[in-house]
């Protein structure tokens, strides 16, 4: 005989569906905001030589977690053909079928309206500009059908807000921009493809493209070019932005942090590769470190 205050109450519609779309748009996996949100904060105190006008961040900071949520929202949505046959992404909302298709864009127009209402306080230039970031995050999804590179265009998009952020802040974007764009390509190229390699097994068998799959065998030694390019990319940067040693001790930290990535997935075991994609986060984060103790510590006269 059962009794209602032994029973766990059942949650509401409108609670299950929130919490469905917080799962559509990875709220409960901070990974991915993290990884956009440290080459924006690159670029917002490079550009500001220091700390960014509040508001400037404050519009930075959340569009990212607006326009990361809704490129997840688009991928979902993109490759609802191919989830329900991947082991890591099978659960999604949509590859269940428990957020239908029209949800999924309709929460992703919301997102980019709140997003392009944020970047309509900024100047002229910064709003023109946000008009290719969404379609860069719009058109990325559709990449792995076409081409082994979706890798590569997640870096224009995962990046553009840099060249935005030097637009913000300054009113134009300068050389030294375009190289840490440059530099976070290669960047967001190598460590989404240890994600890759994740899933390499599924996509060959469901005919999915990815740079995984194009260097093969070659992996780990096309991961060793890239990052090293990004680190040939980042020592530019410094140059000509006149950084001081805390940014070339944060550059060493992340190389440092690189290595052990390496080390974690020398043997491409899944779950390896995908502790190497986590770990860049701590990566993007000492070079942020090291970009804002560069410029809280230089003095006045810097």
């Amino acid at each position: 005989m059962s009794y209602e205050r032994f029973q766990t109450p059942a949650d509401s519609p409108w609670k299950t569906r929130l919490a469905l779309y917080w799962q559509l748009v990875r709220g409960d996996r901070p990974i991915g905001w993290l990884l956009l949100l440290w080459p924006t904060w690159w670029g917002l105190w490079i550009a500001a030589r220091g700390v960014p006008p509040l508001w400037t961040l404050f519009v930075f900071s959340a569009g990212v977690w607006l326009t990361r949520s809704a490129g997840c929202v688009i991928n979902d949505y993109a490759d609802r053909w191919l989830d329900p046959h991947v082991e890591r992404t099978k659960n999604r909302p949509l590859a269940t079928g428990a957020v239908r298709g029209r949800e999924a864009l309709a929460l992703f127009a919301v997102l980019m309206l709140v997003a392009f209402g944020l970047v309509l306080t900024l100047n002229r230039l910064t709003v023109l500009m946000s008009f290719v970031g969404v379609a860069l995050a719009a058109s990325y999804p559709y990449l792995k059908r076409y081409t082994h590179l979706p890798q590569v265009y997640l870096g224009l998009s995962f990046g553009w807000g840099i060249p935005m952020a030097f637009a913000a802040v300054q009113g134009e974007v300068p050389p030294v921009a375009w190289l840490l764009y440059a530099a976070n390509i290669v960047w967001s190229t190598a460590y989404d493809t240890w994600y890759a390699m994740v899933d390499r097994e599924d996509d060959l068998r469901m005919g999915s493209k990815s740079t995984a799959i194009l260097f093969g065998e070659m992996d780990l030694i096309a991961q060793g070019v890239l990052y090293a390019l990004f680190f040939v990319a980042l020592v530019f940067v410094g140059q000509r932005a006149s950084m001081g040693v805390y940014y070339w001790i944060g550059i060493a930290i992340a190389g440092a942090l690189v290595v052990y990535e390496f080390v974690i997935a020398r043997t491409r075991d899944r779950a390896a590769c995908f502790r190497a994609f986590l770990h860049n986060h701590w990566v993007g984060l000492a070079i942020f470190a090291g970009i804002a103790a560069d410029f809280a510590l230089r003095g006045p006269a810097a």
